[in-house]
């Protein structure tokens, strides 16, 4: 052992003076990291701290477990050492690698006079563990000072934090465990009862869960203790029926554990008898008074479990499916729910998204208080909207203690997942057609019902198990008034989401949906989506049915309709034989951007459709001719004279669309803008 540690350890001030005199390292470290500082505070000699701190002693020195001195000044409870340490700087806040600050270390040896100071010096009574990102990930750290002193058995030190200090009795470390599940850990806690009871006096949650979820009545179950079970039952809220993550009862435990009072006292307080075989368990322990209590109380003789293999539907939430399907859970009407972070789904602005079972079908729950305002938006607006095939299916409501279910189809992913998810083919510019009618097409639907959704991001588009695609979240929906302009906060955001979705989610939709409006616009490359998004963005005066033409867009034409479109577009009698004074003709021939198209024809293709009309150049460089050459290749290209022209450009529709991509649109716009729309295809055409 290092000379100046031990002479320290051994409280030999004038030792350790002639040590430091002669040149020893004030702050020299043992291989944990004690340093003389620490091990002076550890025994509580206030002289030699205050020599070492005086010959250069690091006061912020740190052991491997990362505790400074002040932090074992917390441990040993020490108040005239804390506040020399605080005079001289340190952090009354510190804390070590596992998160322990004093204060902490305080309530966790009940040190009742040094909480109170450091609490009155400002240390932050629920302030948890504090640990690293991978261990959050793992449930650890979260853990506060009255977790500690429950823990412990320190009831003085319980009261005073509670009573005294405000803290908060039903914070939860990051597994979700209050103070309440904190005093049954201790097995050595003596004091188990007087702290449950006060905790329960000061209002904590009855139904919290610990290790493998299992809820405050189990525990006390688990202890075989009569008189806890009594006064955990007799508490409002207590749950008799809840289970663990194995679906496990208090009373399935009382029978395994053959405790016939306790069996009886959770019978008495209303205990489910179809939580298991509870009468086949009794039998194979030869337990007869228990068999005798649970027929009397009317439990199965013939209890079957069931032996059916569960395949869920859908493949994305199997594992956890299959585990719900097969424990047993108290029914909530037509729902089976255990609301715990394995069976979450999604979080919400008032609760959370988890998997269920609504009358045997796979659900999405979403909670809510009972009184929630945006709950009863919800389900107003969805069930006026019901026949909106591209809206979530809702099958419907159930409610208990002061909860309220709204229960939904689930679906496998929402859009963010689908378009970045890895895949055996990658998504085609059809599948984002897909997508973007079937959004535009929901949203439709909920304005001709009146409605307006106000809350359109790719989380609230999900994809079920037939990549179909939903809009789900209907909590911030909003009733159209007479003006309906509420409609152009949908369309503003659904040209936002078509631009994210064209992206390939490039951008996240939080950075578009900052972005101004001229800047989204700009940032389509492609004419037709930057017309779809301009036409969402500045809808004017035709708002109200915007979507509705949208849906006929040439976006959404395949190549064989765009390619019908242009034909019949050049078979117009102005075109096909060419009126220079037609409105339709000055219209289309106002660009230059088509001025040499012939050069861009394959030559034999080119020589032969003019030689088809004598010699000479017989197509114009317009549009109306070129359209005209579109119309008139169609109608002869399948004839003889053609056909060895086939294997070279393939089908004319693909061929014009690669040489043309731009053109479509064009005289789509040109065309509607005259009102003149004969030949537009009707949606249904495609």
């Amino acid at each position: 052992m290092n000379p100046l540690i031990q002479a320290v350890q051994e409280g030999n001030i004038e030792l350790v003076l002639e040590l430091l005199e002669r040149g020893d390292d004030v702050n020299v470290q043992e291989e944990s990291g004690w340093t003389p500082l620490h091990n002076a505070v550890e025994e509580g000699n206030l002289d030699i701290v205050q020599l070492l701190l005086e010959k250069g002693a690091d006061l912020h020195i740190k052991k491997k477990n990362g505790a400074t001195p002040f932090i074992v000044a917390g441990i040993v409870g020490n108040v005239k050492l804390l506040e020399l340490f605080l005079s001289k700087g340190a952090n009354i806040n510190e804390y070590d690698n596992h998160g322990f600050t004093a204060f902490m270390e305080a309530a966790f040896y009940g040190h009742v006079d040094a909480l109170k100071f450091l609490y009155e010096k400002g240390a932050q009574v629920n302030l948890g563990r504090q640990t690293s990102e991978e261990q959050k990930k793992l449930g650890k750290g979260g853990t506060t000072a009255l977790m500690d002193a429950a823990e412990q058995g320190h009831l003085d030190a319980l009261k005073i934090l509670l009573t005294t200090m405000g803290a908060d009795v039903n914070v939860c470390d990051n597994k979700g465990r209050n103070a309440l599940i904190y005093s049954f850990k201790n097995p050595q806690n003596k004091k188990v009862k007087e702290i449950i009871c006060f905790l329960l006096d000061h209002g904590v949650d009855v139904n919290v869960r610990g290790e493998k979820g299992k809820t405050p009545l189990i525990l006390s179950v688990e202890m075989e203790d009569v008189e806890l079970v009594q006064i955990m039952l007799k508490r409002d809220g207590t749950d008799v029926n809840e289970t663990d993550k194995d679906g496990n009862t208090a009373l399935l435990v009382a029978v395994e554990k053959k405790h016939v009072d306790i069996a009886q006292l959770l019978c008495e307080n209303g205990a489910h008898l179809d939580c298991g075989d509870l009468i086949g368990i009794a039998q194979r322990k030869y337990d007869r008074k228990m068999i005798k209590l649970l027929r009397e109380y009317g439990a199965s003789e013939n209890f079957h479990s069931p032996c059916k293999v569960y395949e869920p539907n859908s493949q994305r939430w199997r594992d956890p499916l299959i585990h719900l399907s097969s424990i047993y859970r108290p029914m909530i009407g037509k729902l089976k729910i255990f609301i715990q972070e394995e069976y979450r789904i999604a979080e919400t602005s008032e609760g959370g998204v988890y998997l269920g079972f609504y009358d045997g079908k796979e659900a999405a729950v979403k909670r809510f208080s009972e009184d929630s305002q945006r709950a009863q938006q919800e389900i107003t607006c969805i069930n006026h909207c019901r026949m909106n095939r591209n809206l979530v299916v809702f099958y419907g409501t159930e409610s208990q203690k002061d909860c309220l279910y709204l229960c939904f189809a689930l679906c496998e992913r929402t859009l963010e997942e689908h378009l970045t998810g890895q895949r055996e083919a990658p998504l085609q510019e059809k599948d984002f057609q897909n997508i973007l009618k079937s959004l535009f097409k929901a949203v439709q639907e909920l304005h001709r019902n009146n409605y307006t959704h106000q809350d359109l991001h790719p989380g609230n588009i999900l994809i079920d198990s037939k990549n179909e695609v939903c809009l789900v979240d209907f909590d911030k929906s909003e009733q159209l008034d007479e003006s309906r302009q509420k409609i152009k906060d949908d369309l503003k955001a659904l040209g936002r989401l078509v631009l994210y979705v064209v992206q390939k989610r490039k951008n996240t939709f939080e950075e578009i949906k900052a972005q101004r409006d001229t800047k989204i616009i700009n940032a389509c490359k492609n004419k037709d989506i930057k017309d779809i998004v301009q036409n969402l963005l500045n809808p004017g005066e035709e708002f109200q049915n915007r979507l509705n033409d949208l849906l006929s867009h040439p976006f959404f034409w395949n190549c064989e309709i765009r390619y019908r479109f242009l034909r019949d577009v050049g078979n117009e009698s102005d075109i096909k034989k060419p009126n220079f004074q037609s409105k339709i003709l000055q219209e289309l021939n106002q660009t230059t951007a088509y001025k040499h198209w012939q050069e861009k024809i394959d030559k034999d293709l080119m020589k032969k459709m003019n030689d088809f009309y004598g010699k000479g150049k017989y197509y114009r460089e317009t549009v109306g001719d070129l359209l005209k050459f579109i119309r008139n290749l169609g109608e002869h290209f399948e004839e003889d004279p053609y056909k060895n022209l086939k294997s070279k450009i393939g089908e004319p529709s693909q061929y014009f669309q690669n040489l043309f991509p731009n053109l479509v649109i064009y005289v789509y716009n040109k065309l509607r803008n005259m009102n003149y729309t004969k030949h537009f295809p009707s949606a249904n055409s495609f």
